[in-house]
């Protein structure tokens, strides 16, 4: 499941668009019935008005309906890429026990909980 979910988000990243940063992230979000969401970095010469792959596909996901959060994988051009802390925080609004995949490639991933990411995360 981790892997096929990696190759989505690489499969996705081929559309970021990064022409300040050069970096190409992708990200695919399972949700709970087991759909699978995809989205990619989309930066702007306004820098805060860019999006983050893995924020990208959680309001894809939110916009069809889709709250229930399960994993996230996360790939980019320079292999491992793991969520910013903007990104960790939004996430957990959603999922804070989901579980967030990376690695250089398919065959060297790392999966930690989100938790294990943000400490002390925190919902209103």
């Amino acid at each position: 499941m981790y892997r096929e979910l990696y190759e989505k988000a690489k499969e996705a990243y081929v559309n970021a668009y990064a022409p300040y940063s050069k970096l190409h992230v992708g990200a695919a979000i399972l949700c709970g019935d087991g759909t699978v969401f995809t989205g990619v970095n989309v930066e702007n010469a306004s820098y805060g008005a860019g999006i983050c792959a893995e924020r990208s596909a959680a309001v894809t996901a939110v916009t069809h309906g889709h709250r229930d959060f399960r994993v996230i994988a996360i790939c980019s051009d320079a292999g491992e890429a793991w969520p910013c802390g903007i990104c960790r925080q939004f996430l957990y609004e959603f999922a804070p026990d989901m579980k967030v995949v990376t690695g250089s490639d398919a065959e060297h991933l790392e999966i930690l909980g989100l938790a294990e990411l943000l400490p002390k995360g925190w919902t209103l």
